[in-house]
């Protein structure tokens, strides 16, 4: 790794204040709303009952990508996977493999922790930056697949029904 090369290494309950940067870059990078707090970013990742990871690339004293992780047990696949919820990769360190290694990084972890035998992660149909990078990688892109959220009032709705 030359001086340049960002370095990776697990996040710890001291880097929230980068995490939550590389979070918001990200947001801010796809257009999308940043709802996240610190607070349940910190119990996610580092409190009694936490259940993910955060894989930080740094160079300079600067956070220059994040892979954000939990497990998810798959019967289609027949094994733990890593969910890769949120990977970012800072404009000036991108075309650099900085993506290719936090994913590596990730999976070795995921593998330490939870034995998984797959990566996963959802990607924007039109972010054809990012589909162009899983595919080069390897990945298989299902367009079968469909994120179904419920949140919000219908979330209220939902629990509060009564059948």
């Amino acid at each position: 790794m030359s001086a340049s090369e960002p370095g990776l290494r697990l996040a710890g309950p001291d880097d929230l204040a980068l995490v939550m940067q590389a979070l918001r870059g990200l947001a801010t990078d796809l257009g999308d709303p940043f709802n996240a707090t610190s607070e349940r970013v910190r119990a996610a990742l580092f409190g009694p009952a936490g259940y993910g990871f955060g894989i930080l690339a740094e160079a300079g004293g600067q956070v220059r990508g994040l892979a954000l992780c939990n497990p998810i047990l798959s019967t289609m696949l027949g094994s733990t996977a890593v969910y890769v919820s949120d990977l970012w990769v800072a404009g000036p360190a991108r075309r650099q493999a900085l993506g290719q290694r936090l994913l590596r990084a990730a999976m070795h972890e995921g593998g330490r922790r939870w034995q998984a035998g797959a990566l996963r992660l959802l990607v924007y149909r039109d972010n054809t930056r990012a589909l162009a990078f899983y595919r080069h990688l390897g990945f298989d892109i299902r367009d079968q697949d469909r994120t179904a959220v419920l949140d919000g009032a219908n979330l209220t709705a939902f629990m509060g029904a009564t059948t």
